[in-house]
């Protein structure tokens, strides 16, 4: 258990494309939460392993509680703490319960500005027996900035964190 705890402070940032960096990340992050149960420490985690390796302007979960998204775990500037079912890009995330890949936040329907600097995002709903528990929120400050790559993996590494809430 040990070599665990370990990892949580020692992330290996590989160098090279994306996809590399995809595919060294994830078998860490299920490491690093590895026996762990608290769902806010390990969302916590994940948010600051993937902002550590990507760099993302903005990225954290939004979580179902009474019939709203609300703020969870995030890094990156302050953020709209409720979201609406159906609202903006996390709320129809949510609502529709599918990935949403916007490469102009601003071309997106009932975009929600938390950030005048964010141009582009992914959301990622969290789904266990079909129902949504909350989605994963990524910005960018470039337009265009997220591919099928990031939709992949980050479709991947939500549903396996959903497996474990």
């Amino acid at each position: 258990m040990s070599n665990l705890f370990n990892m949580a402070e020692n992330l290996t940032i590989a160098q090279g494309s994306k996809n590399e960096k995809y595919e060294s990340l994830v078998p860490q992050i299920k490491a690093l939460v590895y026996g762990e149960s608290d769902v806010t420490a390990n969302l916590a985690n994940v948010v600051a392993a993937l902002k550590q390796t990507f760099d993302f302007f903005w990225i954290g979960f939004y979580l179902v509680k009474n019939e709203e998204l609300v703020l969870g775990p995030f890094q990156g500037p302050i953020a709209c703490t409720r979201i609406s079912k159906g609202r903006g890009v996390c709320g129809s995330s949510w609502a529709e319960s599918k990935t949403l890949l916007v490469p102009n936040v601003e071309e997106f329907p009932g975009h929600i500005a938390c950030s005048s600097l964010s141009k582009s995002e992914i959301v990622v709903p969290l789904i266990k027996n079909g129902e949504v528990l909350g989605v994963l929120d990524v910005d960018s400050d470039k337009l265009n900035d997220f591919d099928a790559t990031d939709e992949k993996y980050l479709n991947e590494l939500c549903e396996w964190l959903s497996s474990i809430f």
